[in-house]
């Protein structure tokens, strides 16, 4: 195998899952942070997000030489063959990207770079940034010849191992040949093992509205089937069935097409809004992004009042078992998390609410200190007027009905993620209601 060293910079959640990937694809990779901390724990092997995989893949790849982590941007980019920049790229409140942790990236690199070296930016970041970025290398780094790529991630929270190393497709922005070369070198080992992969090697802007483009189609497609299962609730239509159906049309698919509570996550919430941003600033009409972001806000000021329908009595009263705090079952993630929103709205209308969690506990403690934590959801549910399934864990599909309704102040079950059978539910006596779906 032709095996390369590689730089990434960055060690949060692309940026470990890619140093632990390429070094399981048998390159030499040097993570880097300006976190010593964080740097410090992956040296001592913790791991600091939960990810299938991930923990071990960086334990192959340490002990096999592979892989290592650092502080010092020098000895981490001065042999390598490429960097990757995988920093972060919030949105601020105007929904501009903030590109201000890419550029500190290639501040803090550009000393050291050698020429012909790949500078790869898989941050997700807006059309002419890679462009902009090499603008930037130039002018830190006058005469340097080098090549700055754009190589958007698509890594699924849990998932992203095998999203990584199994991916439906590549995509590359270089504009040189030399560049395409290096990637092409790079990612040999998995376009060699699997034929079904689709590579597709392209201009940077095109690889960046890729990206972006993505993100904002299924966020679409999210807001346009949850739009469906209100419509279902008001003709008797099942949305199970219905997505069902429309999803059998290769032409669009089954993925995505899951009603509930909204989108969440880091991706979806900023890379829409990025678009829309991009879009006015070049004076280019977004209303289809513009409209599944308003209604993706909608849907959760729906769920809370769907929650305290469904509660006898004011919420004031009330104790709510919220099951699920992450925006989505296999991860601690609860960036732009559907269930924050709705526990902070039922805490804001004077609720009690009680918390549980698979993985997201920790992180919601000081995110929402006004909630009560549990590590046992049947704990959760012990004297609540509604139990409330926010996240679609697995764990929550086992719970026992009959234990539920016994420990439960009022047998009430608002099932967000149609997780549950609603024929099972309401024959072991629940009150139960789900999205989109006709009462049995």
């Amino acid at each position: 195998m032709d095996s390369l060293n590689i730089a990434v910079i960055g060690t949060g959640y692309v940026g470990l899952t890619a140093a632990a990937a390429f070094s399981h694809l048998g390159h030499d990779v040097t993570g880097v942070d300006i976190d010593k901390d964080q740097i410090a724990n992956l040296n001592n092997g913790v791991v600091p997000i939960f990810e299938p995989g991930l923990a071990e893949l960086i334990t192959e790849g340490t002990a096999a030489g592979l892989l290592r982590f650092g502080s010092d941007h020098a000895s981490a980019t001065s042999a390598a063959d490429a960097v990757f920049v995988t920093v972060g790229s919030p949105t601020s409140a105007s929904g501009r990207a903030d590109l201000s942790y890419v550029d500190a990236a290639l501040e803090q690199i550009a000393p050291t770079l050698q020429p012909g070296i790949a500078v790869v930016i898989k941050s997700t970041v807006p059309v002419g940034t890679t462009a902009r970025s090499r603008e930037s290398l130039e002018r830190l780094r006058p005469g340097l010849d080098l090549d700055v790529v754009a190589n958007p991630e698509f890594l699924q929270q849990g998932r992203a191992v095998q999203d990584f190393l199994r991916p439906d497709r590549l995509v590359v922005g270089a504009d040189s040949e030399r560049a395409l070369t290096t990637m092409r070198r790079i990612y040999e080992p998995l376009l060699a093992n699997d034929e079904t992969i689709d590579a597709l090697f392209t201009d940077t802007a095109t690889a960046e509205l890729i990206k972006y483009g993505a993100n904002a189609f299924l966020a679409i497609k999210l807001s346009f089937i949850n739009e469906l299962a209100d419509l279902s609730e008001e003709t008797g239509a099942d949305i199970d069935d219905v997505a069902l159906g429309i999803g059998l049309d290769p032409r669009i698919g089954p993925a995505f097409l899951q009603a509930g509570p909204g989108f969440g996550g880091s991706c979806l919430p900023k890379d829409t809004e990025a678009l829309l941003f991009t879009g006015r600033a070049l004076g280019v009409s977004s209303r289809v992004v513009a409209a599944a972001i308003d209604v993706n806000a909608e849907r959760k000021r729906q769920m809370i009042a769907r929650v305290a329908a469904a509660v006898e009595g004011p919420l004031a009263d009330a104790t709510i078992a919220v099951l699920g705090i992450t925006f989505k079952a296999g991860t601690d993630d609860l960036r732009e998390s559907p269930a924050v929103d709705i526990v902070r709205g039922l805490i804001g209308h004077g609720a009690t609410v009680k918390v549980t969690d698979p993985e997201g506990i920790e992180a919601a403690r000081s995110l929402l200190p006004a909630a009560e934590y549990f590590e046992d959801p049947y704990d959760a549910i012990t004297g609540a007027d509604a139990v409330v399934i926010a996240t679609e864990w697995p764990e929550f599909a086992k719970l026992d009905l009959a234990r539920i309704i016994e420990l439960a102040a009022q047998p009430v079950l608002v099932d967000l993620r149609n997780l549950l059978d609603p024929i099972e539910a309401n024959a072991a006596g629940l009150r139960y209601s789900s999205i989109g779906r006709p009462p049995q």
